[in-house]
C-alpha cells in the first residue's frame, strides 16, 4: 500500500519511530545527494525535486527531468505525447532506514504528481543487479529491457551530449535496463496504455544488487583502433 503525501506540512509516522515528509525542494538541494551518493555522480536534467525529510533532516532526494533524447519521448507514445514524458531519472536516500521506506517515498511523490499528467518513464540498470522492485511496489508498467550498445565516449563520465571529436575513437559500453512507465493522471491510464508503444510484461524478479552510497558505476570503455578495453 502507497502512503499519501504529507502535504502543508503534515507528517506520517512510520510503525511510530520515524516521521517521514516528502515536499517539493529546489533543485540546489539535490547536489550533494546526486554527486556525492548516487552512482552516476552527473546531475541531470531536473523539472521536478522532492526531498526526504526524516524528523525534519534532510535524508533523500527524488529528481525527474526531460529526458536528452527527443526519440525516446516520441518512442513511448509517439509525437503527440512526447511533451508528457518525463524521466525519474534519479533517487537517493541515506542508509540505515527500513526496508520499504523507498517505496513510501516514491509512492508520496506520484500522489502530489497526480494532476500533472504525466508519463513518467525510469530506468532500472542491469549493469547494478537493480531490478526496479521499487517501481513494481508503486504500480508503475513493466515494459522490457533496453539493447546493451556502445554509445559516444565523454570523459568523466559525462553525457553524450557533451561529446567531441577529440575521443572518437573510444565507445562506452552502456549496459541493458529494465524500463518501467507510470502514468500520474491515473483516470487516463487505461486511455494511456492503449496508446503505449511498449509492450506490458511480467515484472523480473531475482536478487537486487547493492552499492555502498558514494561509490560511482565505472564505465567499460572500447578503444575501436587498439581493441583495448578499459574501465574509468
Amino acid at each position: 500500500m502507497i502512503c499519501p503525501l504529507c502535504e502543508k506540512g503534515e507528517s506520517f509516522t512510520n510503525s511510530g519511530r520515524i516521521e517521514m515528509i516528502v515536499k517539493p525542494i529546489p533543485i540546489g538541494d539535490t547536489k550533494d545527494f546526486i554527486l556525492k551518493k548516487h552512482y552516476a555522480q552527473r546531475m541531470p536534467s531536473i523539472s521536478f525535486a522532492y526531498g526526504m525529510f526524516i524528523n525534519n533532516k534532510l535524508e533523500g532526494v527524488l529528481t525527474i527531468g526531460k529526458p536528452a533524447s527527443n526519440s525516446l519521448c516520441i518512442g513511448v507514445m509517439g509525437k503527440e505525447y512526447k511533451d508528457k514524458v518525463f524521466e525519474l531519472n534519479r533517487l537517493v536516500i541515506n542508509e540505515g532506514f527500513p526496508k520499504n521506506t523507498l517505496s513510501q517515498f516514491v509512492g508520496k511523490v506520484l500522489r502530489d504528481l497526480k494532476t500533472k499528467d504525466l508519463i513518467l518513464i525510469s530506468y532500472a540498470d542491469e549493469g547494478m543487479k537493480h531490478k526496479g522492485y521499487i517501481y513494481q511496489a508503486t504500480n508503475w508498467l513493466y515494459t522490457g529491457m533496453t539493447k546493451p550498445r556502445t554509445d559516444k565516449y565523454t570523459p568523466n563520465g559525462k553525457h553524450s551530449r557533451h561529446y567531441t571529436d577529440e575521443f572518437n575513437h573510444l565507445r562506452k559500453y552502456r549496459t541493458p535496463k529494465h524500463r518501467y512507465v507510470y502514468f500520474t493522471d491515473r483516470k487516463k491510464a487505461k486511455k494511456y496504455i492503449s496508446l503505449l508503444k511498449y509492450p506490458i510484461l511480467e515484472n523480473p524478479k531475482g536478487e537486487n544488487g547493492k552499492y555502498e552510497l558514494g561509490t560511482r558505476q565505472k564505465t567499460k570503455i572500447l578503444n575501436t583502433i587498439t581493441g583495448e578495453i578499459f574501465y574509468e
